[in-house]
């Protein structure tokens, strides 16, 4: 029996996952001793991994990652005073069913971006959306968002996506209108929606960074009333690399 015109339907329905399962099946001479039934459900299997897979890798791409970053990856050194038990439960990914925020402290180069986007990856791999955004970058694409018209929009995404990174946040202090902004971010995903921030600030001295201290009240209220706090001590790992780096090129020289 020809089975090219039935590959070429199930590709024309976007069910290319199915597609090669047959493919698979017709050169697998074993796959002949099966029912009909296991065939079947080996076709859907199929199909519905390769639907699983690329949601995933659109995730992914959508969420504009800075770093390729993974829980399982997560560094434990000592000095860095992690911890492993916290960061275990955050990895099932409930904190962000129940709307939770996240927050990050340490020292400049502790890799605080990289457990942020760690965390945030995998609740991309266990179904949620992400993205990602340093607080610098985020903010100047609300005030360009202004002048354009097309405020509301980038607003409305951002309110929709269940895991908003900001990193580098509260730097430096805010003009009013930055200020304003993110109170509006804050204020959409408060109870719907998870935040995490990482900063080299600590939370004390965030009131003050954001400047009027009645918006500094109501963004705190909605960010850290309801967050899980990781702070990340240590050296910084991009100065340890580097250094690492240089010995190794002397090394060789």
């Amino acid at each position: 029996m020809l089975m090219q015109p039935t590959i070429d339907k199930l590709h024309a329905m976007k069910l290319a996952g199915m597609a090669e399962a047959i493919r698979r099946q017709m050169e697998d001479p074993e796959s002949g001793q099966l029912s009909f039934e296991e065939r079947l459900a080996m076709l859907v299997d199929r199909q519905w991994d390769w639907r699983e897979n690329k949601a995933l890798a659109r995730r992914i791409k959508n969420a504009h990652f800075k770093l390729s970053a993974t829980i399982e990856d997560i560094d434990y050194h000592a000095s860095r005073r992690l911890d492993r038990s916290l960061i275990r439960s955050l990895s099932e990914s409930a904190w962000v069913a129940q709307h939770h925020n996240l927050i990050i402290t340490g020292p400049c180069g502790a890799g605080k971006s990289y457990l942020a986007c760690a965390m945030a990856h995998k609740a991309v791999r266990d179904g949620f959306t992400a993205i990602y955004y340093r607080a610098p970058r985020l903010l100047r694409e609300l005030d360009v968002s202004r002048a354009d018209g097309s405020f509301g929009k980038m607003l409305d995404r951002i309110a929709r996506v269940d895991v908003l990174i900001v990193d580098d946040w509260a730097v430096s202090s805010l003009a009013d209108s930055e200020r304003r902004d993110f109170l509006e971010i804050c204020d959409d995903r408060y109870n719907t929606r998870s935040t995490i921030l990482t900063s080299q600030v600590p939370i004390a001295q965030w009131h003050d960074q954001i400047g009027d201290p009645t918006i500094a009240d109501s963004i705190l209220d909605r960010l850290v009333h309801n967050a899980h706090r990781i702070e990340v001590a240590g050296a910084s790992i991009r100065k340890a690399k580097a250094a690492r780096l240089t010995t190794s090129k002397d090394g060789k020289s």
